[in-house]
């Protein structure tokens, strides 16, 4: 809980601010995007670790106490090809419901090339870190004997809210910096 809320306190700051009208549209798509893909990705490396055994117990499966990058995204295994392909599903994702927003003329953000590649951006880093924690969380939650499908979603989701919200309140600054302001603000 406490997680969520520093999230909710940037979102709080952004959005008072009127120069970052907009975020209040893009924060629920970004976290709910992002929370639900490295929930999607826990389930499945516990489901893997529950076919070997009970958590707490050692397994052939769960060799490592902390992955590096490189195994969790580039090995042959399955959970890091299953990571391969939910990293791959957030740019598709992202962009049909950019169109949806933008089609539906939500929020006070005009959708510039520049924008689309900051969000982007922030929502790609946001799933990268979440999957890399995801495949550390659950393996460590299980050797200590938690069943990582309860204990670990939750911590997960809380953390991409905060990813999400900080990304995207910081794409939204450098792009304000930058001198890429919306002239329909307020409208």
């Amino acid at each position: 809980m406490a997680i969520s809320s520093v999230g909710g306190l940037i979102l709080d700051k952004t959005v008072s601010d009127p120069n970052f009208a907009g975020i209040a549209v893009f924060t629920p798509v970004i976290n709910g995007v992002g929370g639900n893909l490295v929930a999607v990705q826990a389930s499945r490396i516990s489901t893997y670790l529950h076919m070997s055994g009970i958590p707490g117990e050692s397994s052939e499966m769960a060799p490592r106490k902390c992955p590096t990058p490189c195994s969790t995204f580039f090995s042959s295994d399955v959970n890091s090809r299953s990571a391969r392909v939910l990293f791959l599903l957030v740019v598709p994702g992202h962009l049909v419901f950019l169109y949806t927003i933008s089609s539906m003329q939500g929020g006070h953000t005009t959708l510039t090339l520049i924008f689309v590649v900051f969000y982007m951006t922030a929502a790609l880093l946001q799933v990268l870190i979440l999957l890399y924690i995801a495949d550390w969380m659950v393996h460590w939650m299980w050797g200590r004997g938690l069943d990582p499908d309860n204990f670990s979603i939750p911590y997960l989701t809380a953390l991409g809210d905060l990813l999400g919200t900080g990304l995207l309140a910081l794409s939204f600054h450098i792009l304000w910096l930058i001198g890429d302001r919306d002239t329909d603000v307020g409208d």
